[in-house]
């Protein structure tokens, strides 16, 4: 099912995201200190061409994480935000189209957040009792191996 909804995606303006985190990952690029920025703009833009199937984890954002992001959001975050998010409404004008706006807002808060974050394949999710346990996997190119089991109350 996220084969069919991921090439729908890229269809109907994947593409458009992915570009927009392109070019902010150019821009980055230009200068040595933005080089780290750089690259995780790259790596955000590949989520950008297949969403379904994977999930953004947070964590435990540290103090650099924290301030990188709120420089993050003064300079380029906030037009990649809004751009998710018009998109993201544009997707819900329809009952198709809710699902694909689910996506483009949960990209909305990466665009806000995107240091301490990672990109986790949700290889299955179930929700009962008060618990949302889903047993996650790091994508093996995007870090290193961490507790499989992600429960949160």
């Amino acid at each position: 099912m996220s084969l069919i909804g991921n090439f729908l995606w890229f269809i109907f303006g994947g593409v458009l995201l992915w570009l927009a985190w392109l070019i902010a990952g150019l821009l980055c690029m230009i200068t040595i200190i933005g080089i780290p920025i750089g690259l995780q703009c790259f790596k955000f833009a590949a989520l950008m061409l297949a969403p379904f199937g994977r999930d953004i984890d947070y964590g435990q954002a540290g103090t650099v994480s924290f301030l990188a992001n709120i420089l993050w959001i003064l300079f380029l975050g906030w037009e990649l935000a809004v751009t998710a998010v018009v998109i993201g409404l544009v997707y819900c004008l329809t009952i198709i189209g809710i699902p694909f706006g689910l996506q483009a807002f949960k990209f909305a808060r990466l665009a806000l957040m995107p240091f301490g974050a990672r990109i986790v394949r949700a290889l299955l999710r179930t929700k009962g009792h008060g618990f949302d346990c889903g047993i996650l996997e790091i994508e093996p190119t995007l870090g290193d191996r961490t507790d499989p089991l992600l429960c949160k109350l």
